[in-house]
């Protein structure tokens, strides 16, 4: 009298990829074997972590780059690769906000709470942390 119940699926990342078209995401392979998911304005760069999908970077499409969120002190902007810059506005951080959250919901990520209460960045270019995101900032108190 008892039943068996069978084990869930556990998709794989390539798995995973195939079916992002079907919810209107837009898959290509890119370099350094990150894939780029777009669907609107927005991107993700997507790493194949252990078979699971994991974000690389997230931010606005300017051309054919992906901009990612950067706080610069007084502002926080998008800035790709190449150096292109845009203001990123309150319509940006609500849609990227939504963007990143259905994508995590189609790829089975798990949503942080920090998170889901709004948009976060790890990027920092204003001048008291100037180097932070390299590893080698210099304290305010030494010279050179």
């Amino acid at each position: 009298m008892f039943f068996k119940r069978e084990k869930a699926k556990v998709l794989g990342f390539n798995e995973l990829m195939d079916q992002l078209p079907g919810s209107g995401y837009s898959v290509e392979s890119s370099r350094d074997g990150l894939v780029r998911v777009s669907k609107g304005n927005f991107a993700a760069l997507l790493k194949d972590d252990g078979g699971k999908p994991s974000f690389a970077d997230l931010g606005l499409l300017l051309g054919s780059e992906v901009a990612v969120l950067t706080d610069i002190g007084f502002q926080k902007i998008f800035l790709a690769p190449s150096g292109k810059r845009t203001p990123a506005l309150a319509e940006h951080l609500h849609a990227l906000h939504n963007f990143k959250e259905d994508l995590s919901s189609a790829l089975g990520v798990t949503s942080l709470y920090n998170e889901g209460l709004g948009t976060t960045n790890e990027k920092h270019l204003y001048d008291r942390v100037q180097n932070r995101d390299r590893g080698n900032s210099k304290r305010p108190w030494e010279r050179n």
